[in-house]
């Protein structure tokens, strides 16, 4: 009863797990590059950043483009530096790359150039959340710019196959995500034949464990600003449910943790990027705040 996702991949043997939306959404990707490097398949990562790259003392191999390691510089908000000491640490080091935020085009051209670096034949996006599968011309959309510039740019980048997956079910509640058009959206791709399955990660699997770890391991190396996403999965991975609030930094509002939340959702890349609403308005955006602007 393998899920269609993973027979998809059999053949693929460089594979580049970015994060779709920026901050920890990498992290969402670990249990994912732990088990594809279990199998023998070489992987990179990559995150789209929020972190002033251009301070962090990492080598820029590629405008917009930064390798990234446990000795760049302590920023002040910097989850890739974090996660590259865990892997160091955990003896499941890969290369970790950062996107500057930009726009699509010179995204896409990152995307292109770690490719061609890597000789890479597969890209899997890792959304820690579900935000990147709202189309855009719903209400209660969360925050899906950054997401959806990921998509645009990585669906173009050349790769012989692209993904997107999906973890976080209900962790957007308290940005307003309205879950009811997200399923939906889930049904349309569907019906495309874009839904490649499901699977819970749990706190028994090799991955979970690992995933708990490395919850822990941010919460204490960056405990100023834990992740609400992280925290949230790891919570509902130990069977937490309702309003429990994992991370001092939801005081205040409602939390929706669910069973759910371990969840990851597959799909085929291209028929996301294709049913974006706003797409041709912001392809032509050679800044974030253009991208923002335009949608």
């Amino acid at each position: 009863m393998q899920i269609p996702f993973f027979r998809q991949i059999q053949n693929s043997s460089r594979i580049l797990i970015a994060g779709c939306g920026g901050g920890y959404d990498l992290a969402s990707g670990i249990p994912l590059h732990l088990y594809l490097q279990s199998l023998g398949k070489y992987t990179v990562l990559a995150n789209l950043s929020f972190s002033q790259l251009a301070e962090s003392g990492c080598e820029a191999v590629f405008p917009n483009c930064y390798l990234i390691d446990e000795n760049a510089a302590n920023l002040p908000y910097f989850p890739e530096k974090h996660i590259a000491e865990w892997l160091a640490g955990s003896g499941c080091r890969a290369p970790v790359y950062a996107f500057a935020k930009t726009g699509v085009r010179p995204l896409r051209d990152a995307y292109r150039h770690l490719r061609e670096k890597h000789r890479l034949d597969t890209v899997i996006l890792a959304d820690g959340g579900t935000d990147s599968l709202m189309f855009g011309d719903e209400v209660g959309t969360g925050t899906i710019v950054e997401d959806s510039l990921s998509i645009l740019a990585a669906a173009q980048a050349g790769f012989a196959r692209s993904y997107l997956c999906a973890v976080g079910f209900g962790v957007e509640y308290h940005h307003g995500l309205d879950h009811y058009p997200c399923l939906q959206n889930i049904a349309t791709l569907t019906k495309a034949g874009a839904y490649l399955g499901a699977h819970s990660l749990t706190a028994e699997m090799a991955e979970g464990t690992a995933y708990l770890a490395l919850a822990d391991f941010l919460n204490t190396r960056f405990s100023q600003h834990q992740s609400i996403v992280v925290n949230s999965i790891a919570a509902a991975m130990r069977g937490e449910f309702g309003d429990f609030h994992g991370t001092p930094r939801t005081r205040g509002s409602e939390q929706f943790v669910n069973p759910l939340m371990p969840l990851y959702w597959y799909f085929r890349l291209p028929a996301i990027a294709e049913r974006i609403v706003y797409r041709d308005a912001v392809m032509q955006a050679k800044t974030i705040a253009e991208s923002l602007a335009a949608f």
